[in-house]
Formats: structure tokens, sequence, C-alpha cells
């Protein structure tokens, strides 16, 4: 399934992580790397003369050519094929235009963990392309250190698998129970029962009923799909809210990989994603598998 494997990078310290398991999931399933780093030509001024845009650019190139090289290399290390490139334009439209011309299966990219205001503010390259890729997009959270997993045997051994039953959710499932099967991992997955548009306290039982039983639905379509793969699999249904759960859920089960579904398909800055994946991918320690 994940044969061919796109890893977006700005050069960024801290991005081991992503590159191991780009690494990983392309020697797993037999695959391809293709490394690609795009010169952001979007914030140069309009003015700039020839001579000086090549200048300004050059510094940027010789960027993209190391970190290419660094995950081509680290590919090959591990007997993958691999190829590279380095383009200008805008980055997150390159990133799609490139995982269309060559026929990418995923994206893995790494995501740098926003805190206050800078957690509120939308438009980073890896969202967008969240957004608006139609192949999954697995994003790593960058590291302080620069450093790469532990080990590279096993990444995957806990799978949390949110649900809220729609197409999107069975997609992420999907591919999230090939991989399961792939590494061999124990499924986890869950419904949160969302508290945020009216206190469920006061809400009548029949409606807290209804949703309760409309996740025990979900999460077993999603349990029966994994015991038909042979996966040891649980189901939990919980309430509060979305965000917040799935997360407290993922740290409860030890999860190595959340993979979600995603609405979205506007570029709005404020509105990239569907809120509970938006959150989930700025929070989250361990990868997140958006599947629109």
């Amino acid at each position: 399934m994940f044969t061919t494997i796109l890893v977006p990078t700005d050069g960024s310290a801290g991005s081991e992580a992503a590159i191991a398991h780009a690494t990983d999931l392309a020697w797993t399933y037999g695959g391809t790397v293709h490394a690609l780093y795009v010169v952001d030509t979007g914030s140069e001024p309009n003015e700039m003369r020839a001579d000086d845009r090549e200048a300004f650019r050059a510094p940027s190139e010789r960027r993209g050519l190391e970190a290419t090289i660094r995950i081509t290399d680290r590919a090959e290390a591990h007997d993958l094929r691999a190829a590279r490139e380095v383009r200008e334009g805008v980055p997150h439209s390159e990133i799609l235009a490139y995982a269309d011309e060559h026929d990418v299966d995923a994206i893995v990219m790494g995501t740098h963990g926003r805190t206050g205001a800078e957690r509120a503010r939308l438009g980073s390259t890896t969202e967008r392309v969240i957004t608006l890729a139609d192949v999954p997009v697995l994003s790593v959270r960058l590291s302080e250190d620069d450093e790469e997993p532990a080990s590279e045997d096993g990444l995957y051994e806990q799978v949390l698998i949110p649900t809220d039953g729609s197409d999107a959710a069975e997609r992420a499932a999907e591919n999230a129970l090939e991989i399961a099967a792939r590494y061999d991992a124990d499924v986890h997955a869950v419904y949160v029962v969302d508290s945020t548009p009216y206190d469920l306290e006061d809400a009548p039982r029949s409606i807290v009923g209804l949703l309760t039983e409309g996740g025990r639905n979900a999460t077993e379509t999603v349990a029966d799909m994994a015991r038909e793969r042979g996966l040891s699999v649980t189901t939990e249904v919980r309430r509060g809210i979305p965000a917040e759960e799935l997360l407290e859920c993922a740290s409860a089960v030890d999860a190595d990989l959340v993979a979600m579904g995603t609405r979205g398909r506007t570029v709005d800055a404020d509105r990239l994603l569907g809120s509970t994946t938006a959150r989930v991918v700025r929070r989250s320690a361990i990868p997140v598998l958006a599947v629109s």
C-alpha cells in the first residue's frame, strides 16, 4: 500500500524522527523514498532583480541539497530505492504537485508542536498538505535535539483509531489497519461523545443513550475490520472534548500511532482542518496519520 513515500523537508533540526518513520514504512513495504525540498519563493519581494533573486535563493538551495541528500543517504543505507529533488515555489503547492506527478502513496512530514498564540495560528505547510492531499499524510513531531526513535523495529505496536462513523473515519481505519497488520500491532478503536455542544449532564437520557449507542456501533465496525485481519482489538466510548479525550486515550493505551479522518478541503487560515483532527495533530507527541 505504501510503496512510494514522499518526505518533504525544510532542513529543520529534529527531523530524524520523521525520516526514521518514512524509512521504516518504505522498508516494511519494499518501497521507494522521495525526498523533496521547496525553496519558498512566496515571501520574496516582487521588485527584486533577477541577479539579487538568485543570490537570495542560493542559501536555501544549498540547504535543500544537503537536506535531501541526508534523507536519500538514510534510505540507501537501508537498501531502499531513493530519489531527491529541490524545487522553487509555494511549499505546500509544490509538495502536492510532486505527490501527484510521482503517484505517491503517503507523505511523511515533520510538524512543530504549538502552544499559546503560536498554536492559534493556522496555515503551516504541514496543515495545508494534510488538508488538501489526496493521499494519507503522516505528521511526526519534530524533536528539539534531532533524536530518532530508539529503534526502527516495531515502531507501531499500539495503534489508536478514533472514529465517528463517517466515511473519512472508515478510510482512516482501513489505512491504519493495513499498517497494524504489517506491524502485528494491537488496535484500539475509540469514539468520543462530544460534550461541547451541550452539557451532557443536562441532556435527556435518550439523547445521551443514542450518542453512546452510535459510538458503540462505530467502534464495533472498526473492531470487526480488525478481527478480519486477525488483529487484537479493544473498543471504548468516552465523553468529553474530543481532542482532549483522544490525546488522553492515546496516552492511556501507550499508542505509537493515531489514525484519523479529516474532512477539511479549504485553505482558510483559520479553518484548515476539521477542528478535532487539527487539535490532535498540533498537540500529539506521537505520529498522526490523517486520511481525507
